[in-house]
């Protein structure tokens, strides 16, 4: 399938009705968010998802003006986890985002904890991606956070599939699986003790292809590394890995100039892009539309390591 051709081209019978269904979905959970939690925040890594959510609760409490234009300001702060390793890229358009929003951005540097000790890297260049659990934890703990929104969705992986949309955390972060509460009837649980805390999923019941239509629909803005651009790679293990500071090639590998996007973002050190041409939001539509693997199957490599990392990792506290 031909990726560039106009969305309403390529689905002129498109029904947005499921698209307003989650929309709706995500707004009420926000509100509920912020209706039962003193001290929330906003996971906010500048990736796809998470600029979802962020439109989302824009819309759940802000006066929308005009297009990308709100006004007012949210009930909660946002929070990012800077590994260090993030894509310069990704770094510059968090911050101009939050200058255009008005915001207040709260930032845990994962080189701050391994100045305090309590991450320790075995070599220097190693991915820092699993010890932002640790920087997270601590933000939490030094901000008395009780509810963390969150961009994660139900489709992305298998561990992520069994997380409630408001998901309980003891108070050591620990997430355990089996000891969630059912959601029926849209009656969630949020009760918990001091030290403990909840991650909150509003878009947990959305796919990728629902993510990139309603970028597409909403004009929401997103880092360019998202659409086609040419970027230096190696092929290693079936992945296109990028030429950055921290991920050298390796000996004898070939550096190739690849036209590519990212589907996902990340640290440096295992995220991947991939091969395509598609240089809009409406062209990334038709393409997902032929995807049959994950964004985060295709490009993670620290998710490669074992079906289950993710789980294992979330249950110590991770997103």
């Amino acid at each position: 399938m031909n990726a560039r051709v106009d969305l309403n081209t390529l689905l002129p019978e498109l029904d947005h009705r499921h698209l307003d269904w989650l929309e709706e979905e995500a707004i009420f959970i926000l509100r509920e968010v912020a209706a039962n939690f003193e001290r929330p925040a906003l996971l906010f890594s500048a990736g796809k998802d998470s600029c979802v959510v962020l439109r989302l609760a824009e819309k759940a409490f802000k006066t929308r003006l005009t297009g990308n234009d709100f006004r007012g300001r949210l009930p909660f702060p946002l929070l990012h986890v800077d590994t260090g390793h993030n894509f310069p890229e990704v770094i510059e358009f968090r911050d101009r985002r939050v200058a255009e929003t008005g915001e207040r951005l709260v930032v845990g540097h994962i080189d701050d904890s391994i100045a305090r000790g309590t991450v320790r890297l075995a070599q220097p260049l190693e991915s820092r991606n699993g010890h932002q659990t640790v920087t997270l934890l601590e933000a939490i703990e030094a901000h008395r956070f009780d509810c963390l929104i969150g961009g994660a969705r139900r489709d992305e992986e298998k561990a992520r599939a069994k997380e409630r949309i408001f998901s309980h955390r003891d108070s050591f972060g620990q997430w355990q699986p089996k000891e969630q509460r059912p959601e029926l009837w849209t009656l969630f649980n949020t009760r918990h003790r001091p030290g403990e805390h909840f991650r909150s999923f509003p878009i947990s019941n959305w796919t990728e292809l629902d993510v990139w239509l309603y970028l597409a629909r909403e004009n929401v803005p997103l880092p360019e590394l998202y659409y086609a651009h040419p970027r230096p790679v190696m092929r290693r293990k079936g992945l296109l890995v990028p030429l950055t500071e921290v991920t050298p090639a390796a000996a004898g590998e070939v550096v190739e100039t690849a036209m590519v996007r990212f589907r996902t973002v990340g640290d440096m050190t295992c995220t991947c892009p991939v091969e395509s041409d598609a240089s809009n939001a409406a062209e990334i539509v038709a393409e997902t539309l032929g995807l049959t693997v994950s964004e985060r199957g295709a490009t993670r490599m620290d998710d490669r390591t074992s079906e289950a990392s993710m789980e294992r990792r979330k249950k110590e506290g991770y997103f």
